[in-house]
């Protein structure tokens, strides 16, 4: 009864799980097939169990450590064009309040609103919070999820290290003569299952994601397995 009084259920979007999916699943596939293919690489020029072993570490360490250094430049200089960018906003709105008004209503005005009600609506958001008002609608910055380049930083390096240490273990207790071959398809495994994840998460078509990760893997290793054959130690 008055059922229809009662609020709709509110909308989960995917959308709102992108910055930091894109980061993980990014981090993840990059260790998984970064010290994948190091892995078979060597294990193809038939090297010892111990070379295998210090390659992997190596891989994994070097990696995590690339990919938190690389994030924290990155994001730092994200950071730093936003932090400029809301800067010369503010300056521009204490000096030209009026001007910023009409640059606001005409941003309104481009999306369909009229004349009349884009004004009332930048001026109403801009008494509101003027700084904020601008940031969203006209320079697409959201004030609450500046960029945290410590944060990303640390998040990528956790990410690349999870998929890393997943082939690593299974180098390491795999037979010698046997690493390449379980490697391989250990690794189109954690592939697959890293794309329905992603897939789940993102609601996105499962087979479209594992078809993409998989094949893009299979290259990688082939590549890195020739590259090995190439430079096979000499029995």
């Amino acid at each position: 009864m008055f059922a229809w009084l009662q609020p709709r259920p509110k909308e989960k979007h995917a959308m709102g799980n992108v910055s930091w999916l894109r980061a993980a699943v990014l981090g993840a596939n990059d260790g998984i097939l970064s010290v994948s293919g190091l892995l078979i690489g060597v294990s193809s020029a038939e090297v010892s169990q111990r070379n295998i072993a210090l390659t992997g570490v190596s891989g994994l360490i070097a990696g995590a450590l690339s990919m938190a250094a690389g994030e924290y430049v990155s994001v730092s200089s994200q950071a730093d064009l936003e932090t400029a960018d809301l800067d010369l906003e503010r300056q521009e709105m204490e000096q030209h309040w009026d001007e910023e008004v009409i640059e606001l209503t005409n941003v309104y005005i481009k999306r369909g609103l009229d004349r009349e009600l884009a004004r009332t609506v930048a001026t109403k958001l801009m008494e509101h919070d003027a700084l904020e008002a601008h940031a969203r609608d006209e320079l697409g910055i959201n004030m609450y999820s500046i960029a945290k380049p410590l944060q990303a930083s640390l998040s990528s390096a956790g990410a690349f290290s999870t998929g890393a240490i997943l082939p690593l273990i299974t180098a390491l207790l795999s037979p010698i003569e046997h690493v390449t071959f379980i490697l391989t398809f250990s690794t189109l495994f954690f592939l697959a299952f890293l794309g329905i994840v992603g897939a789940q998460i993102g609601g996105a078509n499962r087979m479209r994601a594992i078809f993409r990760v998989t094949v893009l893997g299979v290259i990688a290793m082939a590549v890195t397995s020739l590259v090995g054959k190439f430079f096979e130690t000499p029995t």
